[in-house]
């Protein structure tokens, strides 16, 4: 199995799979999302240790039970060779209707096919009002017209 594109990455390549790796979280299909990592990927996300799809499927179907009507966006910061550092955000709310705006950054490696090996995220969690968000679109994949990061101002 394999994911292009492939690495070393190019500035274009490396846009290519943050974009591919942001429709496939937007879609919140957790065993589509654990695909695209290596059987016996480890992430680190916040303070939670995470080994190989099954865990990472588990641990995405936990997310997207508790962070409702979930949007994200993700931006390339830098990449090297078979390494890209991303920034995101992305906008939820709880099952009380409380919203929030989470902000983090992720470190990524791939294998020579384009799955990623290694994943480390650091997020925090900031809450807003419903009359501060941003991210409008319907559910699923961020429309290509959609506002970045940048453009966003965060």
């Amino acid at each position: 199995m394999s994911r292009p594109p492939f690495p070393p990455f190019t500035a274009e390549t490396a846009a290519q799979k943050a974009r591919m790796a942001e429709d496939a979280w937007n879609g919140r299909d957790p065993a589509r999302v654990a695909l695209a990592y290596t059987p016996d990927s480890r992430w680190r996300n916040r303070s939670e240790f995470i080994q190989g799809r099954a865990e990472i499927e588990a641990f995405l179907t936990r997310k997207w039970i508790r962070e409702l009507d979930y949007r994200l966006i993700k931006e390339v910061w830098t990449f090297g060779g078979n390494r890209i550092a991303v920034r995101f955000a992305y906008e939820w709310h709880d099952d009380s209707g409380s919203w929030f705006r989470s902000y983090g950054n992720e470190n990524w490696e791939f294998d020579e096919q384009g799955l990623m090996r290694l994943r480390i995220a650091s997020i925090n969690d900031l809450p807003i009002k419903d009359s501060e968000r941003k991210y409008h679109w319907p559910l699923g994949r961020r429309p290509d017209g959609h506002p970045s990061l940048s453009e966003l101002g965060l």
